[in-house]
């Protein structure tokens, strides 16, 4: 493990911080009870901390000013399920795209499957890997309640014109849902400035907390329904579930020592600044790229530059199937990677890699080196000359 090259950081970033792991260590230990169920110091002092990590994502998303309205969850598979059964009702149209992960995609096509819901999927420039926000803006009906699109594509990590389709949505009275699993912790994100109605994220990417943890931030007055019901600590005696913030979408008890994590990701993240690690990470994409495709037999996807980019990169390797050469990577070369569809069929479909198992998909953290991009380099390169032929 200590010799590991690992880039399957798009998955989830590893490793953490020491700082994470020694404050969610000794959090748990002192101050692990139940937050706002009691008056005792431990308990108000967990209270504070959850409050202030609601406070420092509301902050980092530049939200509308109310903290109580960041709200926590498993993942942001289990928060992009709450807000799209949240926010539509039987005979909605919803705008989504072909860039899309499984956690809006299969959400989706449930409610469709069961008649709730009508769905279309803009598709992307396959050379590229952006949408034109115009194809939103036509595809928008006078039934169309909501778009729901990801911020920056987990396979080639192309980060989407968000603010162009903000802008579309609030002209056309549709809200916007952006699911920020990959661009949470990775890229500078503005809710008020890009128009976005519920931004959802996931801990344990580019926010550098644990698994576990992830959650919204919904803007005020945006008609979010309650989906789940149960104990909140607050006014116990009430039959039916609260419709205030941050209750209306929370039941039980928190995941303490993931909002813990969280906390002290988002504080690692300040102290280094998103700009900084971005641009770093981006150095050694730009690194890897320029290896990889100097390389005969190996084919990139979508990969045309850092401007717009997250430091994700697909490829093949030319009469490789794209799990063999993972294995290879792994097993001869100690490089941990992604292979296959990555839960975003629809991507492939569009790149013309879904008949052919998909891609490797190499995604760079902000603990690789320029070493690891010259072994991952050197290693592809042996890879291809097996089956130069």
């Amino acid at each position: 493990m200590n010799n590991m090259i690992y880039l399957d950081n798009s998955a989830t970033s590893f490793p953490k911080p020491d700082v994470v792991y020694d404050f969610m260590r000794d959090f748990y230990k002192t101050r692990g009870v139940n937050p706002g169920r009691t008056g005792f110091d431990a308990a108000i002092e967990t209270e504070e901390l959850v409050y202030n990590t609601r406070k420092m994502l509301m902050e980092l998303f530049n939200g509308d000013g109310d903290p109580n309205r960041l709200t926590f969850s498993y993942n942001a598979t289990d928060s992009l399920n709450m807000a799209i059964q949240g926010l539509t009702q039987k005979g909605d149209h919803v705008v989504s795209t072909k860039l899309e992960h499984n956690s809006v995609l299969r959400p989706l096509h449930h409610l469709e499957l069961n008649g709730v819901l009508e769905v279309d999927y803009v598709t992307f420039d396959k050379l590229t890997g952006y949408i034109d926000p115009d194809d939103i803006k036509k595809t928008i009906k006078t039934n169309t309640r909501m778009v729901v699109m990801n911020h920056c594509s987990n396979v080639i990590g192309t980060i989407q014109p968000v603010a162009e389709v903000g802008k579309i949505c609030k002209e056309a009275g549709v809200l916007l849902v952006v699911d920020g699993s990959q661009s949470a912790g990775a890229v500078q994100v503005d809710m008020t400035a890009m128009g976005i109605d519920v931004y959802v994220f996931t801990g344990h990417k580019c926010l550098m907390g644990p698994t576990g943890i992830g959650g919204s931030y919904v803007m005020e007055n945006v008609p979010i329904k309650y989906t789940r019901y149960g104990g909140t600590g607050v006014r116990s005696a009430q039959k039916t579930h609260l419709e205030e913030f941050p209750y209306r979408l929370e039941c039980g008890t928190l995941n303490l020592v993931g909002v813990a994590g969280l906390h002290a990701g988002v504080t690692w993240l300040h102290q280094n600044g998103l700009d900084a690690i971005q641009n770093t990470e981006m150095d050694l994409w730009e690194r890897l790229l320029k290896g990889v495709q100097g390389i005969e037999n190996v084919t990139t996807y979508c990969a045309k530059g850092r401007g717009n980019q997250n430091p994700v990169l697909s490829l093949n390797v030319k009469n490789f199937d794209s799990g063999d050469v993972g294995t290879l990577l792994d097993v001869d070369y100690n490089i941990a990677c992604r292979t296959g569809l990555q839960c975003a069929p629809g991507v492939h479909e569009v790149i013309g890699t879904d008949t052919i198992h998909g891609t490797v998909r190499l995604s760079i953290g902000p603990f690789n080196t320029e070493e690891h991009i010259d072994r991952v380099i050197q290693a592809v390169e042996e890879i291809a000359e097996m089956r130069k032929n």
